[in-house]
């Protein structure tokens, strides 16, 4: 069962967010005053063209860049007056990132790459990084895949790596850009069935897709154009992974990539 919409405390909160690149001979105006306010709890899908703006939104939300002005606050941490090292400790603490390319180190194994985000932790917060990053690919179904490198692994067995290594940090949010862009289509509706079972279990998720119907399984679309939000409505019928995996029938066995 889908647990309800979340409704705790803004983890983001965004107002007038610009964001402008100076190119030498022109200036492109990526965003032109974004207002966004995101709850713990919420499955946040963002969607939008190629040069919409949705990317160097994701890039500002997620503290990989800083807007030209405008304010944001992450979990009450006003970002914009960060510098670059507070940024980066901040990311570190707060954002847990799922790539389209899973970004996974090709001669590591499942459980090493999973505690790279807490090798880097300046603060000294983790002491126990293996047994953390055990049960972080625990809690995504490889337990049985710890000493496994990439290239012993499926797509979407990769990407679940990917997903617990964005987990082991325990952070506020979840970013997932493109989380299925490289995955066919059971595997995908896997990925998308693992994000809402952890959604119901309280995780916050920003989804950034191109794609409707990856769209229809969050709680709420922000349709993004020309650098501003032209959208931002709850999904109505939202659809139930889970339940449409179980309508496929039984799946092949995982072959490795």
């Amino acid at each position: 069962m889908i647990a309800p919409r979340g409704s705790g405390a803004p983890i983001i909160r965004v107002e007038g967010l610009t964001k402008t690149y100076d190119t030498g001979r022109t200036q492109v105006h990526a965003l032109r005053g974004v207002d966004l306010t995101v709850h713990a709890g919420e499955m946040v899908a963002i969607m939008g063209a190629s040069g919409s703006g949705k990317s160097t939104l994701m890039n500002v939300l997620g503290c990989l860049d800083v807007p030209t002005s405008g304010h944001y606050q992450l979990d009450g941490v006003s970002v914009e007056t960060l510098s670059r090292d507070a940024l980066a400790d901040l990311r570190n603490q707060k954002v847990g990132f799922v790539f389209q390319g899973f970004n996974l180190l090709p001669r590591t194994s499942a459980v090493e790459n999973v505690e790279v985000p807490l090798l880097y932790d300046r603060a000294g917060r983790w002491r126990d990084t293996r047994d953390m990053a055990v049960r972080s690919l625990t809690r995504v179904g490889l337990a049985d895949r710890l000493e496994n490198a990439p290239n012993e692994l499926s797509g979407g067995q990769q990407q679940r790596v990917a997903i617990a290594r964005a987990l082991v940090t325990q952070p506020t949010l979840v970013l997932a850009d493109e989380p299925t862009g490289n995955l066919d289509s059971r595997t995908s509706l896997e990925v998308i069935a693992l994000f809402q079972e952890l959604n119901a279990q309280g995780i916050t998720l920003l989804i950034v897709t191109h794609e409707a119907d990856i769209a229809s399984y969050a709680r709420r679309v922000v349709e993004v154009r020309d650098g501003l939000i032209r959208r931002d409505a709850p999904v109505t019928h939202r659809r139930d992974a889970a339940a449409d995996l179980l309508a496929l029938g039984p799946a092949e066995p995982e072959e490795v990539a």
